[in-house]
């Protein structure tokens, strides 16, 4: 199974970038991990809230394949605990088949559209972190779930 995180524009932010790397170059001893960064919108100023949703939803849309299991990481998602995340993953990963894309959605969210074709909804925190941020963090979650399925001494509980 590969697993792709798939984002909505490109950071700028250099230890967000260094941070997400890092843990994507270890990720690589586990699983197939890719990172997709979807364009930024030109002229977004000029658009609304919703527009921008929109318009980002035909770029995520387009960027999807019938065989991805779509889990969106949203602040109305299911929370998990580092273990429980662990256990969730390692279901996924034994059911096969499907590609796993994870989704980071711009600053103003989701269109309704890609609510509707996503087949689960994961939040990282009761707390809201800039949509550049949480790359480095849901990688870092991810790294730290293949740690604990191998019984590496990364995590501590």
């Amino acid at each position: 199974m590969n697993i792709r995180l798939l984002v909505v524009g490109r950071t700028s932010v250099n230890w967000v970038r260094e941070g997400m790397d890092m843990y994507a170059s270890r990720l690589g001893h586990y699983a197939s991990f890719t990172v997709t960064e979807l364009p930024e919108l030109k002229k977004a100023s000029a658009l609304s809230e919703n527009e921008i949703k929109e318009k980002e939803a035909d770029m995520l849309l387009k960027a999807l394949k019938p065989q991805d299991y779509v889990v969106l990481l949203d602040e109305h998602g299911s929370m998990y605990r580092s273990l429980e995340f662990a256990s969730w993953l390692d279901r996924k990963l034994a059911s096969g088949g499907k590609n796993l894309v994870f989704i980071i959605g711009g600053a103003y969210g989701f269109s309704p559209r890609i609510y509707a074709i996503a087949q689960e909804k994961i939040s990282l925190s009761p707390m809201t972190f800039s949509h550049q941020m949480v790359r480095t963090v849901f990688t870092e979650q991810l790294y730290r779930a293949f740690t604990i399925l191998k019984g590496e001494p990364y995590h501590h509980e």
